[in-house]
């Protein structure tokens, strides 16, 4: 195999960032080249993104790599969930693009179930109900008769839109659509009932593509622009968390996987979806993975508690010092639920980590440390609540947990959670993501043939940790005491 140099541009919500990628006799190395904001705007209490600050950071990355003579086979773009653009029939964008979280769609799902009911649009997508979905969002849109819909020749997911910018190609691809909520799993393709309810219909989206597709070339302005010659642009997975999963480097099936971060993501992977009454009730998803698979997941609660904590506390402390003072600290002096609603966005997090403790008869944590081993213990006691759920729904015995993302360095966090699940954890790559995306390039390129081909290079390239299950019995003694405290 031939040096090949790849560019990955990973964008989350709040900042993004370009890694090379190469990729040398079977062995991948990375690189970040650039890192660039990505704010929210507020107009008039409405939030945007700015899709035309985004890429124009792309372009001033790709001007970088021109400049210092970098070689690349072609670029790769992800990004978070269920955003999109419109573009009129004069292929111009059409104002900029809603948020997420802005509050045009608090009420939306409740008013489009009034349309088809909440179990239905849930046995026809298999996806948890959240009113940011790119559904409740065109539902918003169109009872507002907003201009981005009416006048919209194309809508065009986020990670799409940016490689539109690059080519002028205009392609759905596969992991990114799922998370719309608007797609049947099964057939992976829109769903004609839920979009006629909206005002849409397919023909409003671009050619569906699978992640691992070379979408086209770098336009004619953007090779003037940057120095590049005209190289491919490839749809990776381009949801971040699919690309992520990609990068597990598994060796069979028989595994779970945990995207560790300010949220984390545990789920296993599936060659179909599994939606019934539990996975309903339990709120579980399944979107779109690599090769055709779905992601079987549910959301967590991440290290969201502990980064809110460490804000108030001293933004100066580091991890290390922080969980250095954890490991000194009485073992379950209290738990918490950290996906109880009063931890979403409170005002000060220790104080409503103190008053759970305090509401449910618990002894309530007096230093960083305490409340630092409470964050962690309980996090992985509700690893153990999700991953219970999974064994039982899954078609196969769990007999692993693969951690991936920045949170797979928290060693204390891993070995807690290896005691309580009873299974090794096996950790890396930190840097999932990105390296996710960087093989879903080489295969778009026929460097490699599939996703477990994809695996075995990416095993072959990072160094995980394996931690073994210690004290299962005390573990499970302090599981049934956070069930309680859950209740």
């Amino acid at each position: 195999m031939n040096t090949q140099n790849f560019l990955a541009v990973d964008i989350g919500a709040s900042s993004g960032r370009t890694i090379l990628g190469t990729l040398d006799d079977g062995v991948l190395k990375i690189e970040e080249l650039t890192r660039f904001a990505n704010p929210l705007i507020e107009v008039n209490g409405h939030f945007y993104w700015n899709i035309l600050s985004l890429y124009e950071s792309i372009l001033l990355s790709l001007k970088k790599v021109a400049q210092e003579g970098i070689k690349i086979s072609s670029i790769g773009i992800d990004t978070w969930g269920v955003d999109f653009i419109a573009i009129d029939k004069n292929k111009e964008i059409i104002g900029m693009p809603y948020a997420y979280r802005d509050p045009h769609t608090v009420d939306a799902p409740e008013n489009f179930f009034k349309l088809i009911p909440r179990k239905d649009v849930y046995a026809a997508t298999g996806i948890q109900i959240m009113n940011f979905n790119s559904l409740f969002q065109f539902f918003a849109l169109n009872k507002n008769e907003a201009t981005l819909l009416k006048e919209a020749d194309k809508i065009i997911f986020m990670p799409d839109a940016l490689s539109y910018l690059l080519t002028g190609e205009v392609v759905m691809e596969y992991t990114i659509a799922s998370t719309s909520q608007a797609m049947n799993p099964y057939k992976k393709e829109l769903n004609s009932e839920l979009l006629e309810k909206v005002g849409l219909d397919k023909n409003k989206f671009g050619r569906f593509v699978l992640p691992g597709t070379v979408i086209g070339n770098l336009s004619e302005s953007v090779c003037r622009q940057t120095g590049l010659e005209s190289i491919p642009v490839v749809a990776v997975a381009g949801h971040d968390t699919a690309s992520a999963v990609a990068s597990v480097p598994a060796e069979d099936e028989c595994f779970a996987y945990l995207s560790s971060g300010t949220w984390s993501l545990m789920g296993i992977e599936l060659k179909e979806p599994i939606i019934n009454e539990k996975t309903y009730n339990l709120n579980f998803t399944n979107e779109g993975g690599v090769d055709g698979t779905i992601r079987f997941l549910k959301n967590i609660c991440g290290m969201w508690l502990l980064e809110q904590c460490r804000k108030e506390w001293d933004a100066n402390l580091t991890y290390p010092d922080l969980i250095e003072q954890a490991s000194k600290s009485e073992p379950f002096k209290c738990l918490v639920n950290p996906d109880a609603d009063v931890f979403s966005n409170p005002t000060v997090m220790t104080k409503a980590i103190s008053n759970y403790c305090s509401n449910t008869g618990q002894r309530t944590p007096q230093t960083i440390g305490e409340y630092v081993r409470c964050i962690l213990e309980s996090l992985a006691l509700r690893y153990k609540e999700i991953f219970d759920h999974l064994q039982e729904l899954a078609p196969f015995e769990i007999k692993k947990l693969h951690v991936i993302g920045g949170g797979s360095k928290n060693n204390l966090l891993n070995q807690f959670t290896a005691n309580a699940l009873n299974v090794p954890i096996i950790t890396g790559p930190s840097e999932a993501t990105a390296i996710g995306n960087i093989m879903l390039q080489a295969k778009a390129l026929n460097l490699v043939n599939s996703l477990s081909d994809m695996r075995k290079v990416i095993k072959n390239s990072v160094h995980p940790e394996i931690f073994l299950p210690q004290d299962v019995e005390i573990w499970n003694k302090a599981y049934a005491k956070y069930l309680q405290i859950s209740k």
